[in-house]
């Protein structure tokens, strides 16, 4: 394990990470704006659910394989690119919904989507993306020292920790996305930011779906 300086940085550097946009925030934004800050906060524990699937497959090879065998990191990353993609086509193609400016009368006016959908639909955005794993395996280790004895289990204890950090700032990006929902402006746009968010889903879902595997 680090020293306490460097379990500092460590969780400062995780911090700055986790405030950087990507398709887990967005996920996390979209269904914020959308249903309230407790779906935006149910789909970053979805997220950080699968950020432990990545960092104990990690600790046990899993990730290294990812690494180094192209035809698994290729496989699992045209699965994850169409399941952006597919998130992407579904929300561009929703039926926008009737003038108003009332958020919650439009919200009150479709079926919300169940809690455990939310969950599970950021779990798989995070889980199928093999670039998840490659991060934790290029990320984690910088931190452990030389001289650790087990150094799997320093990679899993970092690893949780670096997942428990995010959870505020997934939980921040949720609640900001909510205030902002509640403002006229962002209500009377609701419809433009859902496009915005599909396109920028297929974006990530492209650029994934375009990535060589590091080990190449």
């Amino acid at each position: 394990m680090p020293d306490f300086q460097h379990l500092l940085l460590f969780i400062a550097a995780g911090w700055l990470l986790n405030l950087t946009p990507g398709p887990d925030v967005l996920y996390i934004v979209t269904h914020s704006l959308r249903a309230g800050a407790r779906a935006g906060i149910v789909a970053g524990l979805g997220i950080t659910a699968g950020c432990f699937v990545h960092i104990f497959a990690a600790a046990v090879g899993v990730g290294a394989l990812l690494a180094t065998s192209a035809t698994a990191f290729t496989v699992l990353k045209w699965i994850g690119a169409a399941y952006l993609l597919w998130i992407g086509a579904r929300i561009l193609l929703s039926r926008a919904p009737q003038a108003s400016t009332d958020l919650a009368a439009v919200a009150a006016a479709e079926a919300p989507k169940p809690l455990k959908t939310i969950f599970m639909g950021g779990f798989w955005t995070n889980v199928l993306n093999p670039k998840v794993a490659i991060f934790f395996l290029a990320f984690v280790p910088q931190f452990i020292a030389p001289g650790t004895e087990n150094k799997a289990l320093a990679f899993v204890l970092l690893g949780v920790l670096f997942n428990l950090n995010a959870i505020p700032v997934n939980s921040g990006w949720a609640l900001a996305a909510a205030w902002m929902a509640r403002r006229d402006a962002v209500q009377r746009g609701m419809h433009w930011l859902d496009r915005a968010a599909g396109a920028m889903f297929i974006a990530f879902g492209l650029k994934l779906a375009f990535t060589d595997n590091p080990a190449n």
